[in-house]
């Protein structure tokens, strides 16, 4: 069966989805910088072992090398074997901005401070524009998993990074550019979903699972608020372990859902 499926985005639901980014961007902007809190950097569990400080927080980030180093050697394995399915360059790219993230998470949470945070910060926001730009690929148009198109998603996340690094260091610190990169999914992913349009490959991510990693991703952002009261009432995770844990199932979920479907529907 062939991966792709004829069938076309309505321009109206296009220009719905433009709207609703315009309106958050112009949302962001009229609000005014937004500020990193005082005690970013004091979490709560900051127990060593085996040599690592903050032990818990900086090895929870092992899931997502795992899922990203598994991942890419799957579809590469898959992409090989089975060549008219498709170009899946922009999930292997997740899968690599996922392994980044392991290890920029990691090193920022052995010394947490502003420079270290950089490291942590740009992969994330490179998974979440990759991330994007496969959803609308397999459900809007196709040229979102084209060169042009990474390219400028990578090219905004990082800006978005560099802009918040650069106003802190002048004292004016705005998480505003990366707070767009990094929500703009959790928006425009329930808005193509509740509009049902057609997917463009039969072998798209299902509309389950992305409500799933919704939901995951929704829970982490809880935990990550929770850190110490979450440490107090278990007395062995803290909220931003859990964060971590949550995360990384979601983009497990997100993974294997790809691997298995191009495995399934594969020329």
């Amino acid at each position: 069966m062939n991966a792709f499926t004829p069938a076309s985005t309505p321009p109206r639901a296009r220009w719905l989805l433009g709207v609703i980014t315009a309106v958050f961007l112009f949302g962001l902007l009229c609000y005014g910088a937004i500020p990193q809190w005082p005690d970013y950097h004091d979490f709560a569990d900051t127990r060593p072992w085996l040599g690592s400080p903050n032990a818990a927080n900086v090895l929870s980030n092992l899931p997502f090398a795992f899922i990203g180093v598994w991942g890419a050697w799957r579809l590469a394995h898959l992409q090989a074997r089975q060549a008219a399915a498709g170009a899946d360059g922009v999930w292997r790219m997740f899968c690599g901005a996922l392994v980044c993230t392991a290890a920029g998470s990691a090193l920022y949470h052995w010394a947490p401070d502003n420079s270290t945070l950089v490291v942590d910060r740009l992969p994330i926001a490179w998974a979440c524009a990759l991330l994007l730009c496969a959803f609308l690929a397999e459900r809007v148009h196709p040229r979102w998993n084209t060169i042009p198109s990474l390219a400028t998603a990578l090219g905004l996340a990082t800006l978005s990074v560099m802009h918040w690094w650069w106003t802190e260091r002048l004292g004016q610190g705005d998480l505003r550019a990366y707070l767009f990169v990094q929500f703009l999914p959790m928006l425009l992913v329930p808005a193509v979903l509740g509009l049902r349009l057609p997917v463009l490959r039969s072998d798209a991510v299902p509309g389950a699972t992305w409500c799933l990693v919704l939901g995951l991703y929704a829970a982490a952002k809880v935990m990550e608020m929770a850190d110490r009261w979450m440490l107090e009432a278990t007395q062995v995770a803290s909220g931003h372990m859990l964060k971590h844990g949550l995360a990384a199932a979601a983009a497990a979920c997100l993974v294997i859902a790809v691997v298995r479907r191009r495995g399934r529907f594969g020329n």
